[in-house]
């Protein structure tokens, strides 16, 4: 059954409303009241979304769902993954991430735990574009796998996988992921200097060229954070704050095939500096990964909790982004990059102090 369940309509479209091929909810009359945490991977001909749902995040019943998006719509939700035990306990699921490595099987990555500091990496193959997934998998010990956004395979083959980790005692700190044979097993990097900011995780690649990296992510000191490789990711240089505001929120980022009015690189964000404020919802692009412009405004009603976007660049050239639309359900939004009207980042407006939040007791 498909369902293009439509809950309100498109609310912010001031900014390149005409890039706005397609906006819809992926569903309508959900199986869990609360969800979270979107992934979106094009593959078999088709879009697959999958994300974290149930009574509320961190409950025990929580799980990873898939949909499915062909031409006639998105399928009904089905339970992906879940966080039931061996020895009858259960825990939380968190973060799925999509990836699929050229040539190789559909992975699907996520976290298992009763928190954010205490979670450990799980994984599933699927060998037919996400129809059937294999047992579910621990990573070993030190792998927890993508923190929240998808890798990137460079054109040598290695695979590098954004990672994070939150601890209570040791700080939030990103670091990367690597794998030289497809996926099959991953080696974990240092962690990347932060200098003074305190906290930073869950980061986005971007792929300037073969050799040059941009590692781009969220921090609780009102800004993102940036970090550049030239060594093709081997080292990173130390983080630094960004003249782009952060919520404390997940973003993420995608490299163009190509680039599109001499822009490169996208980014999907909340333009908001205040602590957990998470409207609006923005599309950014740079030709450079510097410099960057205001390209599209996807939600900016308050009280919000239009948050942890993701993005890909499908065969077509556009772009598709899903994200959390107040808990309640996950949105998609067919963006064309070619119908962006750029204007000056200071086109969008952060919410003024005071603004109202969504919800306060979030882990993430």
């Amino acid at each position: 059954m498909a369902l293009r369940g439509i809950i309100e309509p498109m609310l912010a479209d001031r900014i390149s409303p005409r890039a706005v091929v397609r906006r819809e909810f992926v569903f309508d009359s959900p199986p869990f009241p609360s969800c979270h945490a979107a992934t979106l991977l094009e593959a078999g001909g088709a879009l697959l979304a999958a994300w974290f749902g149930g009574t509320k995040e961190g409950h025990a019943d929580v799980c990873v769902w898939m949909a499915r998006r062909t031409r006639d719509g998105w399928s009904a939700p089905t339970r992906v993954a879940d966080g039931i035990q061996s020895d009858g306990g259960r825990f939380p699921c968190w973060n799925p991430v999509l990836f699929q490595p050229r040539g190789g099987p559909v992975m699907l990555f996520y976290k298992v735990g009763p928190s954010p500091s205490k979670w450990w990496g799980m994984r599933k193959i699927s060998e037919d574009a996400g129809h059937t997934w294999s047992p579910a998998e621990r990573l070993p010990a030190g792998i927890l796998g993508p923190a929240k956004n998808k890798p990137v395979q460079l054109t040598n083959g290695e695979i590098i996988s954004p990672a994070s980790a939150e601890m209570p005692e040791a700080g939030w700190h990103v670091y990367t992921e690597r794998s030289s044979d497809g996926g099959r097993s991953f080696i974990a990097s240092a962690h990347i200097a932060q200098g003074e900011i305190p906290k930073a995780t869950q980061p986005s690649v971007l792929i300037h060229s073969q050799d040059q990296l941009q590692m781009i992510g969220r921090t609780t000191s009102s800004s993102l954070f940036e970090s550049w490789s030239n060594d093709a990711g081997a080292t990173w240089g130390l983080l630094q704050l960004m003249n782009l505001p952060n919520c404390n929120s997940g973003i993420d980022a995608v490299t163009l095939a190509a680039a599109v009015n001499g822009q490169r690189h996208l980014l999907v964000y909340n333009h908001s500096n205040l602590e957990k404020v998470r409207y609006p919802l923005n599309v950014a692009v740079s030709p450079d990964g510097r410099s960057w412009f205001a390209a599209a405004e996807l939600e900016s009603a308050p009280p919000g909790q239009y948050s942890y976007p993701c993005v890909i660049q499908s065969q077509t050239g556009n772009v598709h982004v899903a994200y959390t639309y107040k808990r309640r359900t996950i949105c998609h939004v067919e963006l064309d990059p070619g119908a962006f009207e750029l204007q000056p980042i200071e086109a969008f407006a952060c919410p003024p102090p005071g603004s109202p939040t969504h919800r306060s007791d979030e882990f993430q």
